[in-house]
């Protein structure tokens, strides 16, 4: 039996101005650079960690407006041995909270807390309010947003038994065996041993000392010399002591060093990359909140860590990273993990998924897995997410069926845009062929990425999709859709748009001729190729020829192809960029 936060809700707070997530026991925040992530983060910390770090910069600006107050709510539930909801708290957490914070609707208890941040005139600096809410109500009811409700009972809930811990991607081992206050730092500042045990350290330290100066001519010539000192200084006791070894116990972790070894080599951390060091603090965490856990349970206290980890994966390779995932996700307590890995987010469960995507204001996205079934989640995992585990951070997505599509569109895009699709946070993706948009369709749609559909429009297909559309929920979203033209393919639209030219061009120019005049000869003949001939070339060479043909049409005098332009318009819509 445990807890969980189940729900925060955050209004004012940098680029959040409202918005409410629900989390899980460990749940991953994908999307973009600047969706929010980070601001998510710490505005949790905000709520139930250090309020230290607070500026004017922190409250959320539309235009010339500047947000008075801050307010996060955060709502507790008690949780089964499985994660499920439950009734009611168990009795240590109950003691905890108390019955002055625990609230119930009839059925089920919950804690709803409420922080309020805002700027205090009179003592210059800011101020945060903490109280129990009566309820925890919709997030949107009668029009009437939650931050609206009533503020509660102003009661304070800090709990060291729900201890808070952020992580940030500058971490590095090396600064946090310098840093007392450092995870690393403050289980060293706990290493206990028995008065025996430091009886019998210290005498095998001092043999070792003894032994390493007397073995030393350089040593031992140095506390010789040193020892001028004591008709100086009158004194005479030894005076001088020369310690390679630290002398005494408790001094132990100030000289630490860590060091890791491979399979020949043993090298102090200082010698490795960003990655074994980022790494390896990570651990230090984990560490230290298991040493937490076992002192909990040996006094027989509940215990519950937060943990925010920002971008784990950072200088990590792929393979390192699905295995970080999975040491992060076996840490006792609750993690919240903002990452930009697609494989870190292909490796977690659907339900842990949580996108933040930003256009007019931040949203946050989920799949809702109770809705689906076993197989329809199972071809969003295989189809999309293993394959496509990029589309996580798109800003647009451009689906459509096949090969050529996905070697010509970004090259027509560039030509449009002056950019890489890249650069415009652009991905087009091939499904793989018309039957399979709807997995695709489901994820783009439950995580709040915005996308747009190339559709070929044989007969067969345009019903296809339209019943995707409608299995999916997007119906009404036709307008997303451009399809080309009746009973064409991609290839088919291009030779139907006039581009039989660059076609012809872009297949000599990828044919190897043995000297001139073969080259002559086959461009004879390739020129004398009808409609079906070119079609059954670049149909048979999909991957060869898509980026030649679109590689020839943007070098031409001619325009893009109508249907691509279309497609583009859209784009530029959805991403609002302007010009023509």
């Amino acid at each position: 039996m445990s807890i969980l936060i189940k729900s925060i809700r955050i209004a004012g707070f940098r680029g959040l101005e409202n918005i409410e997530v629900e989390l899980e026991k460990t749940t991953v925040l994908t999307g973009m650079n600047n969706t929010g992530k980070t601001s998510f983060l710490k505005a949790i910390q905000l709520a139930l960690g250090s309020r230290q770090f607070i500026s004017q910069d922190d409250f959320f600006i539309r235009g010339n407006d500047t947000a008075s107050k801050i307010i996060i709510d955060v709502l507790i539930i008690p949780t089964g041995k499985d994660g499920e909801r439950v009734e009611a708290f168990t009795d240590g957490w109950e003691r905890l909270f108390t019955t002055n914070r625990i609230q119930d609707d009839g059925v089920n208890s919950f804690v709803p807390l409420r922080t309020i941040v805002s700027f205090d005139k009179i003592k210059n600096s800011y101020k945060a309010e903490q109280s129990i809410l009566k309820t925890w109500g919709d997030f949107l009811q009668n029009n009437k947003n939650w931050f609206d409700s009533d503020n509660g009972i102003k009661i304070a809930f800090n709990f060291d038994e729900l201890p808070f811990f952020y992580m940030d991607a500058q971490r590095d081992i090396l600064e946090d065996t310098k840093l007392r206050n450092s995870y690393l730092g403050k289980m060293l500042s706990k290493i206990e041993y028995s008065p025996k045990d430091i009886k019998e350290l210290e005498e095998q330290i001092s043999g070792l000392n003894e032994k390493a100066v007397s073995s030393s001519d350089i040593l031992t010539t140095i506390k010789s010399t040193l020892k001028g000192l004591d008709s100086a200084m009158g004194t005479s006791s030894d005076g001088i002591e020369i310690t390679p070894f630290t002398k005494k116990i408790r001094d132990l972790n100030k000289g630490l060093t860590i060091y890791y070894s491979d399979n020949q080599d043993s090298f102090s951390m200082e010698y490795h990359g960003m990655g074994t060091r980022s790494w390896s603090s990570l651990l230090t965490l984990k560490a230290f909140i298991s040493l937490l856990t076992t002192n909990a349970k040996k006094e027989n206290s509940v215990f519950y860590p937060i943990l925010a980890i920002e971008e784990p994966e950072a200088h990590l390779h792929p393979n390192a990273q699905k295995k970080l995932y999975g040491q992060i996700n076996s840490i006792a307590g609750q993690k919240i993990i903002s990452t930009h890995s697609p494989y870190i987010a292909a490796t977690a469960e659907l339900k842990q998924i949580r996108s933040f995507y930003k256009d007019t204001q931040v949203r946050c996205g989920k799949i809702d897995i109770e809705k689906l079934k076993s197989e329809e989640l199972r071809k969003i995992n295989r189809q999309v997410i293993n394959s496509r585990g990029e589309i996580f951070f798109s800003k647009l997505i451009v689906f459509f069926e096949g090969e050529t599509e996905e070697q010509a569109l970004p090259i027509f895009a560039e030509e449009y845009f002056a950019k890489t699709p890249v650069e415009m946070g652009l991905d087009f993706v091939g499904v793989g062929g018309y039957g399979n948009y709807l997995p695709f369709l489901r994820f783009a749609k439950s995580l709040n990425i915005p996308w747009l559909i190339l559709s070929d429009a044989e007969y067969d297909v345009v019903k296809s999709v339209n019943k995707q559309l409608n299995d999916s929920g997007a119906s009404n979203e036709g307008k997303s859709i451009v399809f080309l033209d009746n009973g064409n393919n991609f290839e088919k639209q291009l030779m139907a748009d006039g581009y039989s030219d660059e076609i012809k061009q872009a297949i000599i120019s990828s044919e190897n001729y043995r000297n001139d005049q073969h080259r002559q000869a086959k461009q004879d003949e390739i020129a004398g190729y009808d409609g079906a001939e070119l079609y059954k070339i670049i149909t048979e060479n999909k991957t060869q020829f898509g980026p030649a043909i679109a590689e020839q049409i943007t070098k031409s005098a001619q325009p893009l192809p109508l249907k691509i332009v279309a497609l583009f318009v859209k784009i530029k819509s959805i991403l609002e960029i302007s010009g023509d």
